[in-house]
């Protein structure tokens, strides 16, 4: 008898599968384009329109928030009016501007906005500076 001279070697794949890690990238994209919007935080106000440059911000500001029901946020923190001012003199002590921005929603009652921004004056704020939405211009007939 006669013993098969034909041998099969074994060998190991050299390619790497890659259907299983697009797979992963996939799921992955998906769940951060559906999770992205969700991110971006912030208190939801009715900004009045004004014709404005923007303003270029270089580090963190603070950012004061008038919200609907008088409610006071201190970047994105609930803070009542009576711990507005020492709050704020806390901060502004340590830092190097002493500016602060006031975002209040356009339906806010004009004295308590004053209220609030006179106890950002008397906590040491040196410049306070209003933020507004772009105004959009309407398109008019030209009368001729």
């Amino acid at each position: 008898m006669q013993i098969d001279s034909q041998r099969k070697e074994l060998t190991t794949l050299s390619e790497i599968n890659v259907t299983p890690f697009v797979d992963v990238m996939l799921v992955l994209l998906i769940i951060f384009m559906v999770t992205a919007p969700m991110m971006l935080q912030g208190i939801d106000v009715n900004l009045p329109k004004a014709e404005s440059k923007p303003i270029e911000i270089k580090e963190e500001e603070l950012i004061l928030t008038i919200a609907g029901g008088n409610k006071i946020f201190l970047n994105k923190q609930l803070i009542s009016l009576d711990k507005l001012g020492p709050k704020l003199k806390e901060l502004i002590q340590y830092r190097g501007n002493k500016d602060l921005y006031l975002k209040a929603d356009q339906k806010i009652p004009y004295g308590f906005v004053i209220k609030v921004m006179a106890e950002a004056k008397k906590s040491g704020v040196e410049r306070l500076g209003m933020i507004t939405e772009e105004e959009k211009e309407v398109d008019s007939p030209v009368r001729k």
